[in-house]
């Protein structure tokens, strides 16, 4: 039997950069607006615009968000132990949950398992667009388990929030 690796990929929001033309995101979110409600795959020029933005130049300056979630993502990484970890964004940032796949595909792992910031229920990244995109990914890498670590069991993320809210107490 073949060695298992482990990888681990945390998906985050993603944000804009400060100084991010407007008139491009608006231009983005009309147009796959209109593609998910024909249910077609993405246009070249929604692809293009998408690529465009999520490769913007961003420090810690202009995109606070991506910083303060690449930390999180560096301290998961050490709770850890030894697996392969990468991150991914589901708007706005790079790279992509399909890029990240592909990066722990390429580097040896077999068993990925994909968890995210977004905790509660009831939004369309974590609920809906994170499996499908996994959906889409299994047939590719037909050796490599994909899983999805969520819901979040709800008790632990009150015990969490309850935590924080007694150190300021």
């Amino acid at each position: 039997m073949a060695a298992t690796t482990q990888g681990v990929i945390l998906v985050g929001h993603g944000g804009l950069p400060k100084g991010c033309p407007s008139e491009l995101v608006a231009k983005l979110k009309r147009l796959e607006g209109q593609r998910r409600a024909a249910k077609m795959p993405a246009s070249a020029e929604e692809i293009e615009l998408d690529t465009k933005i999520r490769q913007m130049p961003r420090t810690p300056e202009t995109d606070p968000y991506q910083a303060g979630f690449e930390s999180v993502a560096a301290h998961l990484k050490a709770n850890l132990g030894d697996v392969l970890f990468a991150v991914a964004y589901n708007e706005f940032c790079a790279p992509t949950l399909e890029a990240s796949v592909e990066e722990l595909v390429q580097k040896g792992a077999t068993h990925i398992t994909v968890a995210t910031t977004m905790l509660t229920p009831g939004g369309s990244h974590s609920e809906v667009e994170i499996p499908e995109l996994l959906d889409q990914l299994r047939p590719q890498y037909p050796g490599v388990k994909l899983r999805y670590a969520w819901p979040f069991d709800l008790n632990l993320v009150a015990s969490t929030l309850a935590e924080q809210v007694k150190r300021f107490s």
